[in-house]
């Protein structure tokens, strides 16, 4: 019965929602409070919230494209490794695509496990690898016009600490 509780936001989560790659906004409040609700063995949850930035300020937008066959998978893969490599209690990577304006969410990850610097170096795991190995292909629309977002060095370095 114990384990049952203690379970039992997990159950609710279901592997099939630690990840969702969608058009739609979402509530990150919502989606931290969903996350491990009723698991009593979670002494710490991390989130990490994305959202488009325009230092320049002059972006419209930015078009964010993916292949379904391949991103949620892929993804999902990303979370197996790290439910396993830090004993998560619950995880939940949401991903955004399609037109999104400056100061929209475009990601969230958020990660649950019985001590801190787990839940920590778990979310920047993931963090790390959303940015340089989810098949996602960003378009940033401005004022001067279109270009397509390139890999930048620093993604592909911070992978080396994992």
């Amino acid at each position: 019965m114990q384990e049952a509780v203690k379970n039992r936001g997990r159950e609710e989560q279901g592997a099939g929602e630690r990840v969702r790659v969608q058009r739609e906004d979402f509530d990150p409040g919502r989606e931290l409070d969903m996350l491990a609700r009723g698991a009593t063995d979670i002494g710490a949850v991390v989130s990490f919230t994305g959202v488009v930035r325009d230092l320049p300020g002059t972006l419209h937008y930015m078009e964010i494209e993916h292949y379904p066959a391949m991103t949620a998978p892929a993804i999902e893969a990303m979370v197996a490794e790290a439910v396993g490599r830090w004993r998560l209690g619950a995880c939940r990577v949401i991903h955004r695509y399609g037109r999104l304006k400056p100061g929209e969410r475009i990601m969230m990850v958020a990660t649950a496990a019985p001590h801190r610097v787990a839940a920590f170096e778990a979310a920047q795991f993931l963090m790390d690898y959303l940015k340089s190995r989810a098949p996602f292909w960003k378009k940033e629309v401005a004022a001067e016009g279109a270009r397509w977002v390139e890999a930048r060095d620093a993604d592909e370095d911070a992978l080396k600490r994992w």
